[in-house]
């Protein structure tokens, strides 16, 4: 008896230690809140851009997250999109070590959550033809500073993490970044009232006016040997004829830490110094020295021909007026992710490797069937631009990013314009001259600068005297975002797109492929079968040149034998959509078995293992 109580008693002791001891693992690993991310693509690992910004902060940020939950009139695919924010929201708020607080609102229809989100900005989103709003947005809050992303919409997944970073970082800025525009173009606008003629100044490039909403623009001359420290990105615009001190300007702006996005063109269509657009001498721009010194190459006398991504057709046919799809752009760039089309008039190519130090990316490429063509041939059309067409068989590089430590193009120093000693042209005490950047920089640099102008970009609509803009394609939503990531902290230069959440079957889309292919065969031996029969029949019937009003024994017995190929290729296609059915269907069993049972039998299989051989260990001892 004693024993029996002596046994019920270290078993209930025992039980009782594990229990304390699992409460105590539970406990510390809360603390510890180690996890590991197993999803492809990382979906629930913040980048080290995103860890940077936070580990910035020197006040807490709010984050509101307003999204109207168990409303039967969100679709399925919202509700299931916002449980992948609310779970992103999660990584922020423990990465930033308390730094970030995360509000969650529940605005339904007539609450006190409804009001505070139409006061932070968010908006209402319609749930389809009966009326009914819900809402999913985001409020990012810093101290006196506001900053609202309206909609969180499941078809920018990929960017969720970029918006949600730039927004904590924009809402902890007081200030708006300065821009620095440098054009040989009257991008900014200019001229004054031609009595004479009537002729209005010309106003800035659409593309100007929406920059100018979020930052503030100044203008750099092109034959400055120095740059206000106070611009943090310079937009280079087609710099015709930039001087040498002008491109110093540029690299030593670079190296103290400023942004440069470029747009050279090696045949400016919108460039109208020479009259006519499109017309001229000099269209070309360069800036040769600084290209040379990253490590590039650029021909500003040579255009890019691409037969893929030509425009129009026939005689029409522009194959050096480029209309991108999806597929030449860089899905996994901010910058160009979920862009579906761009047109670049006339681009030039970028060739070479980067010079040590620098990594580059690719943002926009031409298709395999290009060759390079001069530019005084450039606005050819129809089959004489393509006449002796050879590809190259390479796709060529349009526009790129570049980023790292970047050297001086002019290690002998300041060029020699005659200015003064230690003074720049403006007569201000010039600055240190660099060799070398002491921190990573970025340079954007595209083989095209009409992509920006007006009339590549937009299509201007007079509406009750009103002018309305629409865009005609993805060209200023590319250019704006280059200047917000560039604009933006430092770290947002080296965010990417994040993977997605949404996996398809591929395999299984690859066999209903193969399938699909075999069924269009099927169907075009049918169709053969049908033509050969009835050019069979038709010469039957020709006889002596008259058509037979009876059909012959031997006309019947083609026909019988068309039938009967009719008859066994419908049978064969009938057996092939069963088939295709069915393999799909146990692909998706056997792929949902893996994915939900393997895990877990495992787990099991190596517990029993391990039960197993504690018994043997127990028995031998």
């Amino acid at each position: 008896m004693q024993r029996k109580t002596e046994t019920l008693i270290y078993s209930t002791g025992g039980v009782v230690v594990v229990f304390l001891i699992l409460v105590l693992v539970n406990f510390l690993a809360a603390q510890l809140r180690t996890r590991v991310d197993l999803t492809q693509g990382h979906l629930f690992t913040l980048s080290a851009g995103t860890h940077a910004v936070l580990d910035k902060l020197e006040a807490p940020v709010k984050l509101r997250f307003y999204y109207t939950q168990g409303s039967d009139d969100v679709p399925v695919d919202t509700k299931a999109y916002a449980r992948r924010v609310e779970d992103l929201l999660a990584e922020y708020q423990q990465a930033s070590h308390g730094k970030v607080v995360v509000e969650k609102l529940d605005p339904q229809p007539d609450s006190d959550a409804e009001d505070s989100a139409t006061l932070d900005g968010i908006d209402a989103q319609s749930a389809g033809t009966g009326g009914d709003k819900f809402y999913l947005g985001l409020a990012v809050s810093f101290l006196d500073q506001k900053l609202a992303i309206p909609v969180l919409a499941a078809d920018r997944e990929r960017l969720l993490e970029y918006d949600i970073t730039r927004a904590i970082a924009r809402a902890t800025v007081k200030d708006r970044p300065v821009i620095g525009v440098m054009s040989s173009l009257p991008v900014m606008g200019g001229g004054q009232l031609n009595p004479m003629t009537q002729q209005l100044p010309t106003p800035p490039w659409v593309f100007i006016n929406e920059l100018q909403r979020d930052f503030t623009l100044k203008k750099v001359d092109e034959v400055t040997d120095y740059i206000d420290p106070a611009i943090k990105v310079l937009l280079v615009i087609h710099p015709r004829e930039i001087s040498d001190d002008g491109q110093f300007a540029i690299d030593q702006f670079l190296l103290r830490g400023g942004k440069v996005i470029a747009f050279v063109d090696p045949f400016a269509y919108f460039d109208q110094q020479g009259g006519q657009m499109g017309m001229g001498q000099n269209k070309s721009s360069n800036l040769d020295k600084l290209i040379k010194t990253w490590g590039l190459t650029y021909d500003p006398g040579k255009v890019v021909l691409d037969m893929k991504y030509s425009t129009g057709e026939g005689d029409k046919k522009w194959p050096t007026l480029l209309t991108l799809t999806a597929e030449a752009l860089n899905r996994d760039d901010i910058a160009t992710n979920g862009l579906t089309t761009m047109m670049l008039p006339f681009p030039g190519a970028i060739g070479g490797t980067p010079a040590a130090g620098l990594t580059q990316t690719v943002l926009i490429k031409s298709s395999p069937l290009n060759q390079m063509v001069d530019s005084i041939i450039a606005q050819t059309q129809g089959e004489p631009a393509t006449r002796g067409f050879v590809p190259s068989n390479k796709a060529l590089s349009l526009a790129v990013k570049l980023t790292g430590k970047f050297k001086t193009a002019f290690p002998g120093g300041r060029p020699d314009e005659g200015q003064k000693p230690g003074m720049t042209k403006d007569g201000k005490p010039a600055p240190e001259v660099l060799k070398e950047a002491k921190a990573d920089g970025a340079v954007v640099l595209v083989a095209d600068a009409d992509l920006i102008a007006d009339g590549a970009a937009v299509q201007q609509q007079d509406i009750y005297g009103q002018r309305v803009v629409v865009p005609i394609n993805g060209n200023l939503a590319f250019a704006q975002a280059l200047v917000e990531q560039m604009a933006g902290d430092a770290n947002l230069v080296t965010l990417r797109s994040r993977a997605d959440a949404s996996r398809p079957f591929i395999v299984v889309r690859e066999l209903e492929a193969k399938a699909q292919q075999q069924y269009y065969g099927k169907l075009k031996e049918l169709q053969d079968s049908l033509t050969e029969t009835q050019d069979k029949l038709k010469a039957m019937q020709k006889g002596d040149g008259k058509t037979a009003a009876v059909v012959t024994p031997e006309q019947q017995k083609e026909l019988d034998n068309f039938k009967r190929k009719a008859t066994e290729t419908k049978v064969a296609l009938k057996d092939m959509r069963k088939k295709l059915r069915a393999d799909s269907d146990a692909l998706q069993v056997w792929t949902k078995v893996v994915n939900i049972a393997l895990v877990p039998l495992l787990v099991a299989l190596a517990g029993i293992f391990w039960a197993v051989y504690r018994k043997r260990r127990t028995v031998e001892v």
